[in-house]
């Protein structure tokens, strides 16, 4: 039988006693796959690769080398929480890369939406050599594909940005979480103890918040973008609304707009907020979020994150429109 398809009579992962036994099994299976050698991972701290890290933390502890590359345009806290839950709690053997500045250089001026693709994709794969090359004994790649990728993309994680490692770092695959869907992922993940914040993690770009500030990517709008985006995310959890909404954040367009600054004329920019509902991501509906909400947001957005003048609330669902603005 073909190892990358789920077989009919598998059972689904839908409670703690079924993804401690998953835990379990799986854990034998990657000592036995694993032995003495190393693995390589990298950790973007999404729930996929999150799962995958804590699953080999257990069954191999300090054989794992986990590479979080901080490339500018994560959302607010994210990289923190990396270090925090994997390093500081996890005892994990974490490399933490800071190349904000490799990125964002990379990016200067560059506003077509496929390009920034592919200068983040191909930036990640350059660091992440770049980091595999400086260890010894690396014979094991980890990889958070879940069953999706392998039915839409032939068994390629794309959006991990590992595929296009260089011929000569011959890595054999380590990808315990292959025959899962996403929501058998997260509870596994609720399983292994990570946070929540992690494991109910909102769908998030591979380009991240590369591709929510439309445009030439400058610092200064990317950082409207992350401030107002952890305001969205906040006030969304005060009101109850995180995991009752599918996906929600802040996009700042390459654009200006008028507004009244300190009694003089300002040309500051918009931040649009996007809430859609969705199953699969084909399709999206707009949910009608409670006005009151909707003032205290932008309030805080208008009072809080400099340069911006006006706040809009998005309601075109898909099709015709498409969840992400690029």
């Amino acid at each position: 039988m073909d190892c990358n398809v789920r077989p009919e009579s598998m059972i689904r992962i839908t409670t703690p006693e079924l993804a401690e036994a998953f835990i379990a099994e799986q854990i034998e299976l990657l000592r036995k796959q694993i032995g003495d050698k190393k693995v390589l991972l990298a950790l973007s701290g999404g729930v996929d690769s999150s799962v995958v890290a804590a699953l080999l933390i257990k069954a191999v502890g300090k054989q794992l080398v986990c590479v979080h590359v901080n490339h500018g345009l994560l959302r607010k806290g994210e990289p923190e929480q990396v270090i925090d839950v994997f390093r500081n709690q996890m005892d994990a053997n974490l490399i933490y890369v800071d190349a904000v500045d490799r990125f964002l250089d990379k990016l200067a001026g560059v506003a077509d939406p496929e390009a920034k693709r592919k200068i983040i994709g191909a930036e990640f794969i350059r660091v992440f050599e770049e980091e595999a090359r400086k260890l010894d004994g690396i014979e094991f790649l980890g990889q958070g594909t879940i069953y999706p990728d392998i039915l839409e993309s032939d068994g390629v994680k794309a959006h991990h940005n590992v595929g296009g490692l260089p011929e000569d770092l011959q890595f054999e695959l380590v990808e315990p979480v292959k025959l899962l869907y996403k929501d058998e992922v997260r509870v596994v993940g609720k399983a292994l103890g990570l946070p929540d914040g992690m494991v109910y993690r909102q769908p998030f770009p591979g380009p991240g918040l590369g591709v929510r500030c439309t445009g030439a990517i400058t610092r200064d709008r990317l950082e409207a973008v992350r401030e107002s985006d952890a305001i969205l995310r906040e006030e969304f959890a005060n009101a109850g609304l995180q995991g009752q909404i599918w996906q929600y954040f802040t996009s700042v367009p390459d654009y200006r707009a008028t507004g009244i600054r300190d009694g003089k004329r300002a040309y500051d920019w918009p931040v649009i907020i996007r809430a859609v509902n969705s199953v699969d991501a084909t399709s999206a509906t707009v949910p009608e979020l409670d006005w009151a909400l909707l003032k205290k947001i932008t309030d805080r957005i208008l009072a809080e994150v400099p340069g911006v003048c006006r706040v809009l609330y998005e309601l075109s669902p898909k099709p015709i429109s498409t969840i992400e603005w690029e």
